[in-house]
């Protein structure tokens, strides 16, 4: 009976660990502050942690591991861009965006902040658009996002119970739902701190146990080299098959770290600015061997596979299985059941916050911000908590495709974010003279060209990125300049946040 599996019960203590997480944390939670950005009071650590954890969903143990095994180390490129684009949004933007934010308005979401930053005492009504463009976009994008997380979790429900991949989807997805639903922010970077931990615990152990499985360094190289023969492919060469653009395309992953307001949201609920470089420290030394660790699972789970093709055919029919049949072949079933709640903690500790960040787009940006400004916090918190549900369901008729790729929905997704918000945020933070028209123009520039570029050119082999994030840079400064410069309060606003900043030092 599968209740007995050692697997299955660690697994479900794991999951219902989550949740008394989340009703702890419902007690904290008194107003819409602290539901959306748990009234800025986020220690370093957490900030470290809960930002790193929010930031690498399910395709830090599916997706990645998925690529590498197929390609080898030219993938590790993602890796690359990501941790050298991660390290200057911590040090460039994360405390800017603390302060900024709070100077203007206590602005608690991304449209907000926008609307806040752009707007004059005179103005004539634009920023309200830049406000419902911003939430526009946050509820595609982070629609296409979440849906993501739902297919990597169903994948491990689907392996570990045997369920058919359409009554998965629900049990991924359910256990996320119900703790973003609870407890809000803090709920969801408690957990994203014990599901951090539990990450790059299982991202450091599998690969060192896939070596010690193949038999050590020699035996490691002589399969891998057999394989590469075999296959007629170079897995150790991090420049085969790939052209200056293809490598390009990798290392721009790292250009979307200034526009994910998943990961902004975590700058703008720090304790202070002082409290940023503890966690940025924190933050980057944890990505770091996670991704290192990620890289590995792929990379030494060719050779495994390879020696052992009666154990390959899972992830032979998808490469995104490896990291979950890795474990289930080479640990003891208790042990199984805790690397297998490390891919479960990925998917929940990004779908939370991106259900969070879409749920406060609805409630703050457009519901208080449109229809019913007077509204009370406890209104907008169970308003909130509903639209957690809605966009979730949403995600999950988006997820029903089985042949869904974790990858493939997050690359689209990082770079919607960091092609519509990334310039603008760097923008907002280090040129007063941006402006709501210049804002708005980058923000539609930088969401139609990441929509359409793969549409317009098929076979460019440019990651959307790239063009997305140099034309919207063009476009804000373009527009800004050819129209008129900021009012005088809005500078005053600007060079009293900056001002502020550079004083929290």
């Amino acid at each position: 009976m599968f209740g007995y599996d050692p697997t299955i019960i660690t697994f479900t203590i794991y999951i219902i660990g989550m949740l008394l997480i989340g009703v702890l944390a419902y007690r904290y939670t008194s107003n819409l502050s602290d539901y959306i950005l748990g009234g800025r009071s986020l220690g370093g650590f957490v900030t470290g942690m809960s930002a790193g954890a929010s930031d690498m969903s399910g395709w830090l143990l599916m997706g990645l591991p998925g690529a590498v095994y197929a390609a080898g180390l030219v993938e590790a490129w993602i890796a690359i861009g990501l941790t050298i684009g991660a390290y200057l949004n911590w040090y460039f933007v994360a405390g800017r965006l603390r302060v900024f934010t709070e100077s203007h308005d206590n602005a608690l979401t991304l449209p907000e902040y926008f609307q806040a930053r752009f707007s004059s005492k005179q103005g004539n009504g634009s920023h309200k658009m830049l406000k419902i463009i911003a939430a526009s976009i946050i509820l595609f994008f982070f629609t296409i996002y979440c849906s993501s997380g739902v297919v990597a979790g169903a994948r491990l429900f689907e392996n570990l119970f045997g369920t058919p991949y359409q009554t998965a989807l629900w049990y991924g997805a359910l256990a996320t739902i119900i703790y973003t639903f609870i407890g809000g922010f803090l709920a969801v970077s408690w957990t994203d701190t014990v599901q951090a931990t539990l990450m790059v615990l299982a991202l450091i152990i599998t690969p060192v146990m896939v070596l010690f499985a193949i038999g050590g360094i020699d035996d490691f190289s002589r399969v891998l080299e057999a394989a590469g023969n075999d296959l007629g492919k170079n897995f150790t060469d991090m420049w085969t098959g790939t052209s200056l653009i293809g490598l390009l395309s990798l290392s721009a992953w790292g250009l979307g770290y200034f526009g994910q307001p998943h990961i902004l949201a975590r700058f703008m609920a720090a304790e202070n600015v002082r409290s940023l470089t503890s966690a940025r420290r924190i933050g980057i030394s944890w990505m770091i061997f996670c991704l290192l660790g990620a890289v590995g699972v792929g990379f030494f789970g060719i050779a495994y596979f390879y020696a052992h093709p009666d154990l390959a055919t899972a992830v032979n029919n998808n490469r995104e299985q490896i990291f979950i049949e890795l474990a289930r072949h080479l640990f003891n079933p208790w042990i199984a059941g805790v690397l297998l709640s490390a891919i479960l903690a990925a998917v929940m500790s990004t779908l939370s916050c991106q259900l969070l960040i879409s749920s406060s787009a609805i409630t703050e940006d457009f519901y208080r911000g449109f229809i019913r400004p007077k509204a009370s916090d406890k209104e907008l918190v169970w308003l909130g908590r509903l639209m957690v549900l809605v966009i979730a369901v949403i995600a999950i008729a988006i997820a029903q495709n089985p042949e869904s790729q974790v990858l493939k929905l997050v690359e689209h997704a990082w770079a919607g974010f960091g092609c519509s918000f990334g310039p603008l945020v760097l923008f907002s933070l280090f040129w007063q003279r941006t402006n709501a028209n210049g804002a708005m123009a980058g923000m539609m520039t930088g969401a139609l060209v990441v929509s359409f570029w793969n549409k317009l050119i098929p076979d460019s082999g440019i990651y959307e990125m790239i063009p997305g994030f140099i034309l919207s840079s063009l476009a804000i400064v373009l527009v800004s300049l050819l129209t008129k410069q900021p009012q005088s309060d809005i500078l005053e606003n600007y060079q009293t946040a900056d001002r502020q900043y550079k004083a929290n030092l």
